[in-house]
């Protein structure tokens, strides 16, 4: 292609977006004053390391400073993200964790699963809400179907994330996984819970067959623990579930069909 203007200044727009991304290793393009340059730099790294460190902010206090920023850094320079959207860029850097980077030396084991817990509670905050069905609200949550809310999303991980912070930091996985669940409650504020077996095989139930009644997931739920009084786990069952409706995990019961009028 010939050198034209148009070509010229093309060429230093990506000389200056790829300096600007990779000051270390991307040469500045010619005739801009470094001081101009070094606004700019400095300018679009800081913008994008405080919101990451406003998204993860539990993952920023247990790195060294300098291994957050050089984790900024690289995300900064390599990662090529796919949205404008400013609120993507937590998820451009959890697909930049999972899929890109790799492990590396000195990385905690539990880097990946601490950013994604993270991210899920920027990400259902910012969910758009579903049109509510139709429920009753005040239903027999045993009788009939209870409702999932859709903004109510079940998680599983090898360590225990909602409990890492600079004072606990486990370096070896969990002998068996735990089960988290994230909500967004009435109010929109987002809370989680720690799900038991019977919880999460109720809560797994429940998305599995909207349509069966609380009692019936409940009795197999005993049925496969081979549970010697199965009425108590119907009835913590039941605490567990109006423990849910409360939280606006649970909407209520599904409305019966309507009869044609004849």
């Amino acid at each position: 292609m010939p050198d034209t203007p148009e070509v010229d200044f093309i060429r230093q727009q990506y000389a200056f977006a790829a300096h600007i991304r990779d000051p270390r290793h991307q040469p500045p393009p010619e005739g801009i004053e470094d001081r101009r340059l070094g606004i700019y730099r400095e300018l679009f790294f800081n913008n994008i390391e405080n919101f990451l460190s406003n998204s993860f902010p539990v993952l920023k206090r247990i790195l060294a400073p300098s291994a957050w920023l050089a984790l900024a850094r690289d995300f900064f320079a390599h990662h090529r993200c796919h949205s404008p959207l400013f609120l993507e860029i937590p998820r451009e850097f959890l697909n930049y964790l999972e899929i890109e980077r790799g492990e590396r030396a000195g990385d905690p084991p539990f880097l990946r699963e601490l950013a994604h817990y993270e991210w899920v509670e920027l990400a259902l905050s910012v969910a758009e809400e579903p049109p509510p069905p139709s429920v009753e609200a005040q239903g027999d949550l045993l009788a009939a179907a209870p409702v999932l809310s859709a903004l109510a999303w079940p998680l599983a991980y090898h360590y225990p994330v909602h409990r890492i912070g600079p004072e606990f930091q486990p370096q070896a996985p969990l002998a068996q996984p735990v089960y988290l669940l994230v909500y967004r409650d009435p109010a929109d504020e987002v809370g989680f819970l720690e799900l038991n077996a019977v919880s999460a095989r109720l809560f797994a139930l429940l998305q599995q067959e909207p349509r069966r009644d609380g009692r019936s997931l409940l009795r197999q739920i005993a049925q496969e623990l081979a549970h010697p009084q199965p009425p108590q786990v119907v009835q913590g069952g039941a605490e567990i579930l109006e423990q849910w409706r409360q939280l606006g995990i649970v909407l209520g019961t599904a409305r019966p069909p309507e009869r044609p009028r004849e």
